[in-house]
C-alpha cells in the first residue's frame, strides 16, 4: 500500500476532466509561489482520491486547496522564524553590548546593536563573528532559538491554529468522500460473506 512515488511533473493541461473544469477556480498564488508545485500537489491528490462524480471532484478540489494552504502556512511560518531570528540576535546583542553603557550613549549603542543584527543577517563573515561573540557569553544556537520562539509565540499560535483548522477541514472532506464509497462497498462485502 505504501510504495515510493514521485510527484507528477507539472502539466500544461488540466488533470480535471473537461466537464468538471468549471468547478475548479484558477489558483490564487502569492508572489514567490510556484504554479508547477501547485499543479503537482493538485495532480497527486486527484490521483490518490480518484474522484468519480461532480461532488467528489468538488471535495477533491477543496482538499487540494487546503493541502496547498497548509504548505503555504508552513513556508510562511519558517520565513517568520528567520525574521524573528534577526530580532533574537538583536535582543541578545543588546544584553551584552548595552548593559552598563552610560545613559548618554545608550541611544548610540542601540543603533549599533541594530546594525550588528542586520550585518548578522546580510554578511556571512559578520554572522560568524557575532555568533562566536555570543557563544563567549553563553548564548549558543539553542539559546537564540529559544529567544526566537519567545518573541514569536503569539504569531506562532496563529499559524498553529491556521494549520490545525486546515487539517481538520481536510480530514472532514476526506471522510465525506470515503463514507459513501464505504457504504457502497459494504453491502456487497456483507452479501459475499453470507454466501461462504
Amino acid at each position: 500500500m505504501n510504495s515510493p512515488f514521485g510527484l507528477p511533473q507539472p502539466q500544461s493541461g488540466s488533470v480535471i476532466p473537461s466537464e468538471f473544469e468549471a468547478l475548479c477556480p484558477p489558483p490564487q498564488l502569492l508572489p514567490g509561489e510556484n504554479i508547477g508545485h501547485y499543479h503537482a500537489i493538485q495532480a497527486t491528490i486527484f490521483r490518490d482520491i480518484a474522484p468519480q462524480s461532480a461532488i467528489e471532484w468538488l471535495l477533491a478540489i477543496d482538499i487540494a486547496e487546503l493541502s496547498w494552504e497548509m504548505q503555504r502556512y508552513r513556508v510562511l511560518r519558517h520565513r517568520l522564524l528567520i525574521t524573528y531570528r534577526q530580532k533574537a540576535i538583536e535582543m541578545t546583542l543588546r544584553r551584552i553590548d548595552v548593559v552598563g553603557i552610560a545613559p548618554d550613549f545608550q541611544d548610540a549603542a542601540e543603533i549599533y546593536t541594530i546594525h550588528n543584527a542586520l550585518d548578522w543577517q546580510l554578511d556571512a563573515s559578520a554572522a560568524r563573528d557575532i555568533e562566536a561573540r555570543l557563544r563567549l557569553y553563553g548564548f549558543d544556537q539553542h539559546a537564540i532559538s529559544m529567544e526566537v520562539y519567545v518573541q514569536a509565540r503569539e504569531i506562532m499560535m496563529l499559524f498553529e491554529s491556521l494549520l490545525n483548522g486546515a487539517q481538520l477541514r481536510r480530514l472532514m472532506l476526506l471522510k465525506e468522500i470515503n463514507n459513501p464509497r464505504r457504504s457502497n462497498t459494504a453491502p456487497s462485502t456483507h452479501v459475499a460473506g453470507r454466501k461462504c
